[in-house]
């Protein structure tokens, strides 16, 4: 969550004043501009050391935990605003952590690379897994465990009864709402139970 364009497209989703629960939230940049520019307060849960210590160092509220081990800690509709930018493509039980996203949050957005835009297609094609910049790594290197697309979010959506508010793309920070599977490197869906 670097780019600052694609940071403040995700901060539009959510309501000023929320409070907000952050999966998987890195250094805790997405936190601080919430807090900042939105007055939102809430959590971050990080399991990088590193990435913990750079939260505290900007005053987020982090908790370390490994998401692949649930959020139990948490009740029933504790938070506005459930976010998983850029998480859901390293976890194990991807489907798991969804549904507690679901059953956490009163609202859930999830973002992550987009398998189905155009290049990475062409680079199948031509019998090699795409390297580019929203996906940086060599197949044997990359810290992702599962590949997906937005028309693979949104039939797991329905499967597991979430209702979708909104589910658009981005690409180079701007909003891309035709065709987004095909001309978007990110995939963005919003939705709640």
């Amino acid at each position: 969550m670097s780019d600052t364009r694609m940071l403040e497209a995700i901060a539009s989703l959510v309501h000023r004043g929320s409070r907000v629960l952050d999966l998987g939230c890195g250094d805790g940049a997405l936190l601080d501009h919430l807090r900042a520019e939105r007055a939102c307060s809430g959590y971050g849960v990080e399991l990088d050391d590193a990435n913990v210590q750079a939260c505290v160092r900007r005053g987020v509220n982090v908790i370390q935990l490994n998401l692949d081990q649930g959020l139990s800690m948490f009740g029933d509709q504790s938070f506005d605003v459930v976010l998983q930018i850029d998480t859901l493509q390293h976890l194990r039980n991807a489907e798991t952590v969804l549904q507690e996203t679901a059953r956490v949050g009163r609202t859930g957005i999830v973002a992550f690379p987009n398998f189905a835009h155009w290049p990475n297609r062409l680079s199948v094609l031509a019998g090699r897994m795409p390297v580019t910049r929203r996906l940086p790594y060599q197949w044997y290197d990359t810290p992702n465990i599962r590949v997906g697309t937005l028309a693979d979010l949104e039939v797991l959506a329905h499967r597991m009864g979430l209702r979708i508010q909104d589910s658009f793309g981005l690409h180079q920070g701007r909003v891309v709402r035709r065709w987004p599977n095909l001309w978007a490197s990110t995939a963005v869906l919003k939705f709640s139970r």
